[in-house]
């Protein structure tokens, strides 16, 4: 299991290597990225609590992305 240090800097390493692509879709794809690697098998359910809101479980959505 990774410890929280590696986790940082692991969505640092894909920030700095990735951050800067234009478009938005791509961005989005960063972000996505990020939080995988911050959140590793929790990934499904953080994504789950992000997308709940006062609407339900599909109140918001959530975009993967497109990897540049």
């Amino acid at each position: 299991m990774k410890s929280f240090q590696d986790k940082i800097a692991g969505a640092l390493e894909i920030a700095l290597r990735y951050g800067q692509t234009d478009g938005d879709h791509h961005k989005a794809w960063v972000i996505d990225q990020m939080v995988r690697a911050m959140t590793g098998a929790n990934y499904d359910m953080w994504v789950r609590h992000a997308c709940y809101g006062a609407d339900g479980p599909d109140t918001y959505d959530w975009d993967c992305g497109v990897p540049p």
